[in-house]
């Protein structure tokens, strides 16, 4: 579908935006997200980040990982709606929980500040295993301060760990 989107011709993006409605109407997740992006990053007709928003949201409610990771972000910083940390961390959660690495990784540090050393350490590591590099130096600092028992279950409690479903459709 975004290989529609970047058509050299303007009048194909309008076209594609218009086939990205239909699907997002229809229920298809991954349309809507896309179609939440053109919104947000003014591709088509106009920029309208409420649209985009409505989009983002319906995307992470079916069950789309970037969706809510994407949602999570503008919740944090109020961006197309009113900015709420409890329901962004929310989402975030939902995104890591679903394996998405730079929402495990904002989770961990999350956590973190919370002082929840061993659930930071276990989504840090996630993160670390999914190639999110800076996450591997936060958990590095945590795990100085750990016992060896308590690093030890953190990291059990990542090797069993096991993503949620989530939706590709």
């Amino acid at each position: 579908m975004t290989s529609l989107l970047y058509a050299a011709n303007p009048l194909d993006s309008e076209e594609a935006i218009k086939w990205l409605y239909k699907a997002s109407v229809a229920g298809y997740v991954r349309a809507q997200y896309q179609l939440a992006l053109c919104l947000h990053k003014n591709r088509g007709p106009s920029r309208n980040l409420r649209e985009a928003v409505t989009w983002f949201l319906k995307a992470a409610e079916g069950g789309y990982v970037r969706a809510m990771y994407n949602i999570a972000m503008r919740y944090s910083v109020g961006e197309g709606l009113v900015q709420s940390h409890k329901l962004a961390r929310k989402w975030m959660k939902r995104a890591a929980d679903r394996g998405h690495s730079k929402a495990q990784f904002e989770h961990g540090l999350s956590l973190f500040s919370e002082g929840n050393m061993k659930k930071a350490v276990v989504y840090l590591e996630l993160a670390t295993r999914a190639g999110e590099t800076a996450a591997d130096h936060v958990k590095y600092v945590i795990l100085q301060e750990m016992s060896t028992s308590c690093r030890d279950r953190a990291m059990l409690l990542a090797d069993n760990w096991r993503p949620l479903p989530s939706s590709s459709r």
